[in-house]
């Protein structure tokens, strides 16, 4: 069966940094692309940050790039998304998604191989 849990999230002010973490059971984890994603209410569900599968260079959106850092350990079966400088905007329910091929914008986060998300605030 396969899980994927997120954990992390909360309420944090302007400025101040959160971690996320993701821990997949029931699949070849390290076959993976893995990605965060986030959708914030009457948006769509934008990937935000992408692994390889066997780690490496990873891919941000510009909106996050430069505050954000993805990492994974294919031991430990995680993902993680370190988030520093938070925004107001990047206020959203973030997800991690598992898949060879990781879309950059779907309607709606959710389905086989996702998480069932982690909610962060960023308000003061």
């Amino acid at each position: 069966q396969v899980r994927l849990v997120e954990s992390g999230g909360g309420l944090v002010q302007p400025g101040g940094s959160l971690r996320l973490s993701c821990l997949a059971s029931g699949f070849t984890f390290s076959s993976y692309a893995m990605g965060w994603y986030r959708q914030a209410p009457g948006k769509e569900c934008e990937l935000v940050a992408a692994i390889p599968s066997k780690g490496g260079s990873a891919n941000y959106v510009d909106a996050v790039r430069g505050r954000f850092t993805i990492s994974r350990d294919n031991v430990k079966n995680t993902v993680s998304l370190q988030m520093n400088s938070l925004k107001p905007e990047d206020t959203a329910v973030y997800y991690c998604h598992a898949g060879e091929a990781l879309i950059s914008r779907t309607a709606f986060c959710g389905g086989d191989y996702w998480g069932q998300g982690t909610q962060v605030t960023v308000s003061s």
